[in-house]
């Protein structure tokens, strides 16, 4: 099997270390192992977008040393694939509309439930199913999948994936996914925000699909929304890749670094002259 591995940035601000350590994880995976490696430019919110953003991205990783081949796939260029997905599963009766916004969710999930605390997955608060049986119109609000429904419709079916990086808690090798596990700690997750017409999992999961990806290789952080993206390739009868999630690189106090965090822009230091095997030292490669 050739190994196809990609680097999936949003061009909303300026690359920073922790970039710079998973494209060149990307890399150098994709080389050592005489595969592919492939760029994407996930702009699918047009509102944070900026060209300038993704010129920069460019300009910095040629800068490090990545080549990639053209053209360079763009989510904004594949919302009919995104829309036609969304069509297929509505069709099925596992999506709904829901009309909450983060207030609602909160205030519902904060309500007394036998003293329960409220549950946080990968988008944050599990969803409590407000509209689940509203039966709202497709097209006046957000897009949700419901959860048990679609485990319902996949029955028997095993989901699992492979990781051969190291998930926050040392998972490793074959990580399997039961159908408790998903409704409690995932739930009802967005796939399609009402501004957007699509979502972060859905269009990962199809892109990576379109793509042929075999490895894909991202931050820790990022561990929990794979449950989300193995389900989805399980509905709409697409491959799941291999994954590799890897450490993320903080600042001094510990801190995840953010896009907002331009003291640790490549483009600055590449302005203070550092080199590019100065930012493989930098950042543990």
């Amino acid at each position: 099997m050739t190994l196809t591995i990609r680097f999936a940035p949003s061009p909303t601000g300026p690359l920073h270390l922790g970039h710079a350590y998973s494209a060149l994880l990307a890399h150098d995976l994709a080389t050592a192992a005489g595969g592919d490696f492939l760029l994407r430019i996930e702009d699918i919110d047009q509102s944070r977008a900026r060209a300038h953003w993704e010129a920069q991205i460019y300009e910095d990783l040629a800068w490090l040393g990545i080549d990639w081949p053209q053209p360079v796939m763009r989510q904004s260029d594949r919302m009919a694939a995104y829309q036609a997905a969304l069509d297929a599963l509505w069709s099925r009766g596992l999506l709904y509309a829901c009309t909450c916004n983060r207030r609602d969710i909160a205030a519902a999930t904060s309500a007394p439930q036998e003293g329960a605390e409220p549950v946080y997955g990968p988008d944050g608060l599990i969803y409590p199913g407000t509209c689940r049986t509203a039966g709202h119109p497709k097209s006046s609000g957000a897009l949700r999948l419901d959860m048990r429904k679609a485990l319902e419709t996949l029955g028997n079916t095993k989901l699992s994936f492979t990781e051969n990086g190291q998930g926050p808690n040392a998972e490793t090798g074959k990580i399997t996914l039961s159908p408790d596990q998903l409704i409690d700690t995932v739930g009802d997750v967005v796939l399609a925000r009402r501004d957007m017409g699509t979502s972060y999992h859905l269009s990962v999961v199809l892109d990576d699909a379109a793509q042929g990806v075999t490895l894909v290789p991202r931050g820790a952080d990022l561990f929990e929304a794979t449950y989300i993206h193995v389900v989805l390739q399980a509905l709409l009868d697409l491959p799941t890749p291999l994954y590799h999630h890897h450490r993320l690189i903080r600042d001094d106090s510990g801190k995840r670094l953010a896009k907002r965090d331009d003291a640790r822009a490549i483009a600055l230091y590449r302005e203070n002259g550092a080199t590019p095997d100065e930012i493989r030292e930098t950042v543990g490669l």
